[in-house]
């Protein structure tokens, strides 16, 4: 499970899940921890604003795992650069993370779609996105899509 605000709220789904999770972010621990989800946290440097373990440590660790599935947020989807986030040191973690995944699943809201941030994380055939409103059908030639409904 990826740092960030959605991967947070998605664990509230996993409540009574039998898996073991493994997280790079200290939100998303704490939050495995409060509904009693056995889970584990990289260790590495703790990125100040969003909380997640990023460098050679969480790499190292990372690369010691086989995941069934990996979920990751993104701040931009684009067709020509893929899956971006701001900051090369966790766009590195998200990409070994997909590497290290038999699937992959990014959790990005309909905003997501046609945003390029500073790193490429992946191509968008790496993985499946799960969003709450597809804007463009394009997309759709590239990734298998979900559209889920969101919270009420």
């Amino acid at each position: 499970l990826d740092a960030g605000t959605t991967t947070v709220r998605m664990v509230e789904y996993l409540k009574g899940s039998g898996a073991t999770f493994i997280t790079n972010g200290i939100a998303c621990a704490q939050r495995l921890m409060e509904l009693d989800l056995r889970g584990y946290v990289l260790g590495g440097f703790l990125k100040p604003g969003t909380w997640a373990v990023v460098g050679t440590g969480a790499l190292e660790e990372l690369g010691k795992y086989n995941f069934t599935k990996a979920f990751l947020g993104v701040n931009g989807i684009a067709l020509n650069q893929g899956y971006t986030t701001p900051d090369p040191e966790e766009a590195l973690v998200k990409s070994t993370a997909m590497t290290q995944a038999y699937v992959s699943y990014v959790l990005a809201d309909s905003s997501k779609f046609g945003r390029v941030s500073a790193v490429s994380i992946a191509p968008l055939d790496r993985a499946c996105i799960l969003t709450d409103r597809l804007p463009d059908k394009v997309y759709a030639k590239h990734a298998i899509i979900k559209e889920v409904e969101p919270d009420q």
